[in-house]
């Protein structure tokens, strides 16, 4: 029905404090005119790259393909502008789809009726034009719009991922506070993990930071696992070169010969996270035991490479100073040779650690303001005492 050009702009949508990483991503796929934006990076490619860019991107949460950008002054001018477009070019009249929208602008102020008026403007100018209307379908449509109003400025987009790209595949279990699977991708290659040295996550809740670390570690793709991409209902899907794209980049995974380790003091998280390691066919790679971390003491002489999430003093009652006291002494005492970087939205308690961090990285943690920190454990108690405040 419609045919896209050999080379179209692209837009990937990421979290805040990624869009250097993800640019990184994309250059390294061969992207091409790479602009970092703020949670955003633009691009352009051909369609065997938005799929490629889909499966390969760990720090991507959508791929948008943008259609049209106007000036907008009111709701009304919206509805006109968006009826005015060709819809019959994505969308048949008895095909079905979804809008969402978002808005940082004085005169749009609800982002749900920018979403209703948009799509209010394309069931009717179907039913203007062919005497049938597309209906609505929240959970899978034929297409997927986006709105996007900055200030005056409205970008209409097709979202060609659908849910969003945190959605793996492989997690069928979490705990009460799961990480994002695009926030622990971005933790470990924050980090600098390269897959030369053994891992551990020594928290590790439901798993989701030990699988990005592994798929890091051995080049996996991070969406090979996912059941559905919006692209595959659009006109011009091409199975063959989606397969193709799937095949090229699997070929290209590599060995890894370290050893990958979790360790989680409550039982059913350890239950949860070997369901979930397993579900993504990574439990060859990784071994998770049930440990209190605080009890433990590093196994050998090996370089470690650690990332965690501790918990946040919302979401468990305990006393948080003495809990990152405790990890500071943990660390401090029980694993020297080890990379410690950790993240938390609880930035006082970071005062309790009694460690110098050697890094500090800004990130927002489902809307709270967060630090990555790193920790340098060197070997021998002397060189310890040089962290020390």
């Amino acid at each position: 029905m419609y045919t896209m050009e050999n080379n179209f702009k692209m837009v990937a949508k990421t979290l805040f404090g990624f869009e250097e990483l993800l640019a990184k991503e994309l250059t390294q796929l061969g992207a091409q005119d790479v602009k970092i934006g703020i949670r955003n990076v633009s691009f352009t490619g051909d369609k065997g790259f938005m799929y490629k860019a889909n499966l390969a991107l760990r720090t991507a949460i959508k791929i948008l393909k943008p259609i049209e950008t106007f000036k907008v002054k009111d709701e009304k001018d919206l509805y006109d502008k968006i009826y005015k477009m060709s819809w019959d070019k994505y969308l048949k009249p008895s095909g079905t789809l979804a809008v969402d929208a978002t808005i940082n602008s004085t005169v749009f102020t609800h982002s749900l009726y920018i979403a209703q008026k948009t799509k209010d403007a394309v069931v009717d100018k179907f039913r203007d034009t062919t005497g049938e209307r597309p209906n609505v379908d929240l959970k899978f449509p034929d297409l997927k719009i986006n709105v996007h109003i900055d200030r005056e400025i409205c970008h209409i987009s097709l979202d060609s991922s659908g849910d969003s790209l945190h959605k793996r595949g492989y997690k069928t279990a979490t705990n009460i506070a799961p990480i994002n699977e695009v926030l622990a991708a971005g933790l470990v290659m924050l980090s600098g993990w390269d897959g030369q040295s053994d891992f551990m996550d020594p928290m590790c809740g439901s798993g989701t930071i030990l699988a990005e670390a592994a798929m890091i570690a051995c080049n996996i793709p991070p969406n090979l696992m996912r059941k559905e991409f919006a692209f595959e209902r659009w006109s011009d899907w091409d199975v063959e070169l989606f397969e193709k794209i799937e095949g090229s980049l699997l070929s290209k995974t590599r060995d890894f010969h370290y050893k990958i380790m979790g360790y989680d003091k409550s039982p059913s998280a350890v239950t949860k996270a070997i369901d979930n390691v397993k579900n993504a066919h990574l439990d060859e790679f990784i071994t998770i035991k049930h440990e209190d971390f605080f009890k433990t003491q590093k196994a050998g002489d090996n370089k470690l490479h650690m990332v965690f999430n501790p918990p946040y003093g919302e979401r468990l009652d305990i006393d948080m100073e003495e809990f990152y006291k405790d990890i500071g002494d943990t660390l401090k005492q029980s694993y020297p040779g080890t990379d410690a970087w950790f993240i938390t939205s609880n930035l006082d308690a970071l005062k309790h650690v009694g460690l110098r961090p050697s890094r500090k990285i800004h990130l927002v943690n489902a809307k709270l303001e967060a630090r990555l920190v790193k920790y340098v454990m060197y070997e021998g108690s002397k060189k310890a005492k040089f962290n020390d405040y």
